[in-house]
């Protein structure tokens, strides 16, 4: 009983309804433009700060997705050290965080180089630098051999698992893989946002690897997804809007993989996910933008090396509530010079005290826009 679409006949021979996707493609590919534009506008510091926001998103969400929990400084601080760029903060980073980092960036970076088993190698190797996932031993660097069982994608307790999906034998990987690489690198008949998720599906469908086929899936979309842009520089997330809507993500490729070679509806929901991506990019502009006007008004301040960190720390998206026992763990400081730069800024009016109480007093940013 053929179950899985790569046991019909005529796989790989994936087909789809153009008119269903028209228009669709039309209103991403304006959306592309629209932000290329906006974003190329901007200066080029700016630029590469939203860069960063973008790629830091990316990376953290590729891997929550997978029920992993990065550190943002650690991602944030490892992507900035790549790229080259001198920012305040950065912290050491872990192997895990550095090998996904890594992946994405020669993703992205380098989107114009082929696609080929070495290289796919060389991600798997860094995504999992110890050479196990968890507690677990798993094969690294080469295709899965399924010596402990098919490879299936399964959910629930143990006892009463339910299997969505069963991927190819071990022993046809390298076959299935050699024609997704022939496709990916050579053929061009097709618009490239639709061959990034053709090639996600297409890919995630063979799962070469015992593990990591996901995060590998969405940086290989990404790939695509730049040569698309024509530029390296990224100002949306894939994954974090993937991120979002797990829960259809995973529905629609389980129905579409226990379905036919017509993925009609699974580019569909590709094409809305991405056009939601790129809207979501506004958030990440904004912020950056919000940085900018906030230094510029403190430009005339004089603030010392501390109160410089932890205000960009506020600026980023800072995790929970700034209290002063906090500031001198991250300043590496005294709690009475931690107090004392926090009076200061109270009195040059860029902190106040969280009117919301409790058992230590918080501090927050005014927001800049409030007396405008």
């Amino acid at each position: 009983m053929k179950i899985y679409m790569y046991q019909q006949d005529n796989w790989p021979n994936f087909t789809w309804d153009n008119n269903a996707l028209i228009s669709l493609l039309a209103q991403v590919r304006h959306l592309q433009g629209k932000l290329i534009g906006k974003m190329e506008s901007l200066g080029f510091e700016l630029r590469r700060e939203a860069v960063l926001e973008t790629l830091t998103l990316d990376v953290l969400k590729s891997t929550e997705i997978e029920g992993q929990i990065l550190s943002l400084e650690q991602v944030r601080s490892s992507i900035a050290r790549r790229l080259g760029m001198d920012i305040s903060g950065l912290v050491p980073s872990d192997r895990n965080v550095d090998g996904v980092v890594d992946m994405m960036l020669d993703a992205t970076q380098n989107y114009d180089k082929p696609l080929s088993a070495e290289r796919l190698f060389e991600w798997h190797s860094a995504l999992f630098p110890t050479g196990r996932s968890g507690m677990f031993k798993i094969i690294v660097g080469n295709w899965r051999d399924d010596s402990k069982g098919p490879m299936q994608v399964i959910s629930g307790a143990i006892g009463k698992e339910k299997v969505h999906y069963q991927a190819p034998v071990a022993s046809d990987i390298e076959k299935e893989m050699g024609l997704l690489f022939n496709w990916f690198n050579y053929e061009e008949k097709h618009d490239l946002i639709l061959k990034a998720g053709l090639a996600h599906l297409w890919y995630i469908t063979i799962h070469p690897f015992e593990d990591g086929n996901g995060r590998i899936a969405r940086a290989i979309t990404d790939m695509l997804l730049t040569r698309s842009d024509g530029i390296s520089q990224r100002f949306y997330s894939m994954s974090a809007q993937i991120r979002v809507e797990r829960n259809k993500y995973y529905n629609i490729l389980e129905k579409t993989q226990k379905g036919t070679l017509d993925v009609t509806e699974w580019m569909i929901w590709f094409l809305n996910c991405l056009k939601d991506a790129i809207k979501s990019s506004e958030q990440i502009l904004a912020r950056v933008l919000y940085k900018q006007k906030f230094w510029n008004k403190q430009a005339a301040q004089i603030l010392n090396n501390r109160q410089v960190l932890l205000l960009n720390k506020l600026l980023d998206e800072f995790s929970g509530k700034l209290t002063s026992a906090k500031w001198a763990k991250i300043a590496k400081c005294s709690t009475d010079t931690a107090l004392r730069d926090i009076q200061d800024l109270i009195n040059k009016q860029i902190l106040r005290k969280d009117t919301a109480g409790g058992r230590s007093t918080r501090y927050e940013l005014i927001d800049i826009n409030e007396n405008n």
